[in-house]
């Protein structure tokens, strides 16, 4: 009798440890609705994301080579996503469906 062993491919992995990690899809999610964003704003819009989480998620996605921060002319910076982030943008778009199809707001409570 032979045994298929099922093995996650090491790049799924990869991607799911990305994305599934609390606040990463949402923090994308503004960035590719909303374009490049100051800390500030991103922040009031991951609202429930304390400030410290915040600025650890938005290193380990530059690390991760999805996000780009870049300092403005005021010195501030400002984060937008680099080409491979933008690419999650039809993947983010079918999430969206697939949230609305099966979750009614009461879900989200």
């Amino acid at each position: 009798m032979t045994t298929n062993q099922f093995k996650l491919c090491p790049k799924f992995e990869k991607t799911f440890g990305i994305l599934g990690k609390k606040w990463n899809g949402l923090i994308i999610d503004v960035l590719l609705n909303e374009g490049p964003q100051r800390f500030k704003d991103l922040a009031l819009k991951v609202e429930k994301c304390s400030d410290r989480v915040l600025v650890e998620r938005l290193r380990e996605l530059q690390e991760d080579g999805l996000v780009l921060r870049q300092v403005a002319a005021d010195g501030r910076p400002i984060y937008r996503l680099t080409a491979q982030g933008e690419d999650l943008r039809p993947i983010m778009q079918e999430i969206h469906t697939w949230a609305e199809k099966w979750f009614s707001l009461a879900d989200c409570q």
